[in-house]
């Protein structure tokens, strides 16, 4: 599946919504969705990018107890002298009228359907009154979900938490840019993935950007929690140095004589930065709720990522990658994945095929070949994809980073 490359949609959906406004019984389309059932007058989950990943970011498994049995909705939120009612299509819930959940320990508010006969579309709501943001869940007979909702929050935010981070590992200071999604503040009993980025000072404001474009990170990951189409994650931006050739390359490439820093460079956001981001934020800390995405050298850096360090990177992403540094080494560096004791879960590539280089189109093309010789299967767990008229900088990256995240983080679950 290929997605937009244009962000407006995405922007003026997250823009658009109201926090206290709340579904309707009528075929009016409404805030939480974007979409209304005609049948049911329902919110009803949007018709946007699949669930690459079925695993819901749960804060931890020890936080649901074993399920008993039947059916059965689990909502974890701290409401405090407020309550969790439940709506949904059928059964013993309808569209009009919430069934007020029973409070349990931790925060938890529970009901059993026991039998279901049909799969139902289901929605929390705070005191009966306001709707969970995002598109609705689904349930089935004999499940058990774990919904961890927020309400009120429409955005996430960003900030440069750490301004002066010095490393020893790669001797260097820089900036650590963090964006926390809309569920954090509100929902503290929420843990999320995490995605590592590069060149943070280009991702969240045009201030600080190269050229005075942004990626837009902080916008689509909104748009995604309000959509559904990606799961909500913390993202770390680590901002580049004056170094920054030499920090995001593998090898020493002949014909710019440079490069060789970035094992080092991947010891400081694994052996530093990582500790630091999961003691201080609640994280999900397995390789599988742990992405690295970067373009350009942080492509390269980012795919390297994935053959070396596959043990804490479980999902790459690799935008414009650099493929032609130091003669394709990379395609070298990915034939040896068969030989890993860890592979990442899933690997996104893309390019554009314009501008004075082409994007590189050609080796790139190779490096998502080389990726299906060793066994990764497009759609599944590569995505590959060419941007007609892409060019190499942020503007394009931008374009594309919805489809990217969507493919990597999976849309929303249950």
């Amino acid at each position: 599946m290929r997605w937009p490359f244009v962000l407006l949609p995405f922007v003026v959906v997250a823009c658009s919504a109201s926090g206290t406004s709340s579904p309707t019984p009528s075929p009016t389309p409404e805030a939480d969705s974007g979409t209304t059932n005609a049948d049911s007058g329902a919110p009803s989950p949007d018709g946007g990018a699949p669930n690459v990943d079925a695993s819901t970011p749960m804060p931890d498994a020890s936080a649901a107890d074993v399920a008993p049995a039947g059916t059965n909705v689990r909502v974890h939120y701290p409401a405090g002298t407020h309550h969790i009612a439940l709506r949904g299509s059928g059964g013993p819930l309808n569209w009009t009228t919430g069934l007020a959940l029973a409070s349990g320990p931790n925060d938890t508010w529970t009901y059993s359907f026991g039998t279901l006969a049909a799969p139902l579309e289901i929605k929390p709501l705070l005191d009966d009154a306001t709707w969970s943001r995002g598109p609705n869940f689904k349930i089935a007979n004999g499940q058990t979900i774990d919904i961890y909702p927020h309400f009120t929050t429409l955005t996430g935010a960003y900030s440069r938490k750490w301004p002066s981070f010095t490393s020893t590992v790669l001797p260097s200071t820089r900036g650590i840019m963090v964006y926390l999604p809309p569920s954090y503040a509100e929902n503290t009993l929420a843990k999320f993935p995490v995605v590592y980025m590069h060149d943070g000072q280009n991702l969240f404001d045009a201030n600080t950007a190269f050229g005075g474009n942004e990626w837009k990170v902080d916008e689509t990951m909104n748009a995604g929690a309000e959509d559904g189409t990606i799961r909500e994650a913390i993202v770390i931006g680590v901002e580049n140095t004056s170094d920054r050739i030499n920090e995001l390359t593998p090898t020493r490439d002949a014909g710019t004589a440079a490069g060789g820093k970035a094992d080092l460079y991947l010891r400081m956001i694994v052996e530093e930065i990582n500790p630091m981001v999961d003691m201080a934020l609640r994280t999900l800390t397995t390789r599988d709720q742990t992405a690295i995405v970067g373009s350009s050298l942080g492509g390269l850096v980012s795919a390297y990522a994935g053959v070396q360090r596959a043990d804490v990177f479980g999902i790459v992403g690799a935008m414009s990658p650099s493929t032609w540094w130091d003669n394709t080494m990379i395609l070298g560096q990915v034939a040896t994945m068969p030989m890993k004791t860890s592979r990442p879960l899933r690997v996104y590539v893309d390019s554009g095929d314009s501008g004075s280089s082409s994007d590189d189109v050609v080796n790139t093309r190779a490096l998502a070949q080389k990726y299906r010789d060793v066994g990764y299967v497009d759609g599944q767990t590569l995505d590959y994809l060419v941007q007609a008229g892409g060019q190499h900088n942020e503007i394009y990256w931008s374009q594309r980073l919805p489809g990217a995240l969507a493919f990597l983080l999976g849309a929303r679950t249950p």
